[in-house]
C-alpha cells in the first residue's frame, strides 16, 4: 500500500447559515455552507465548557440540489466526505482554503420523525435508512442532544 493514503472526513454538526448555491462555469452546481460542531468537556474547576468548530462545506451537483431543497440554518445533518484544499489568488497573494467536499449527507433534524432520516449521497442515490438511525441509536449514552446550543 505505499504511496496509498485515506482521506476521510465524518461530521455531526449544525448549520451556521442557510446553504449558498451557485453555478460553475462548466455548468456544475455548488451548494456551501459553514456547519458547527461542539464538544463539552470539564475544565479543571469541574465546570462544563463548550468548544465550537466551524467547518466549510461544499456539496457538489445532485447531492447540493437536494441540500438546497432539505437545509436550512440550524438544521442538524451527519456529514461524510473529504479533505479538499484549493488556492485562489488575492492582492497578489496566493491564498488556500480547506473544505470538506460532502460525499454523503443524512438530515437528523429532530423536526423529522425519526423513521424518515433521508439519506444523500452523491452517488446519486437516495434511501430512507434504518441501519442509519440503528448506528445513531447505539451513540445514545453520549447525550449530545442535550449539549448542542442551537
Amino acid at each position: 500500500m505505499a504511496g496509498q493514503g485515506l482521506n476521510r472526513v465524518t461530521l455531526i454538526g449544525n448549520l451556521g447559515r442557510d446553504p449558498d448555491m451557485r453555478t460553475t462555469p462548466q455548468g456544475n452546481t455548488v451548494c456551501s455552507f459553514p456547519l458547527a460542531t461542539t464538544e463539552r468537556y470539564k475544565d479543571r474547576n469541574g465546570e462544563w465548557k463548550d468548544i465550537t468548530d466551524w467547518h466549510d462545506i461544499t456539496l457538489w451537483d445532485n447531492l447540493a440540489e437536494r441540500a438546497r431543497k432539505s437545509l436550512r440554518k440550524g438544521s442538524k445533518v451527519f456529514i461524510e466526505g473529504k479533505l479538499k484544499t484549493r488556492s485562489y489568488e488575492k492582492d497578489g497573494i496566493t491564498r488556500y482554503k480547506t473544505e470538506v467536499r460532502g460525499q454523503t449527507l443524512i438530515l437528523l433534524d429532530p423536526r423529522q420523525p425519526s423513521d424518515n432520516l433521508e439519506h444523500y449521497s452523491s452517488s446519486n442515490s437516495y434511501s430512507k435508512s434504518d441501519d442509519i438511525e440503528e448506528h445513531l441509536a447505539s451513540d445514545n449514552d453520549l447525550s449530545v442532544e442535550d449539549d448542542i446550543p442551537f
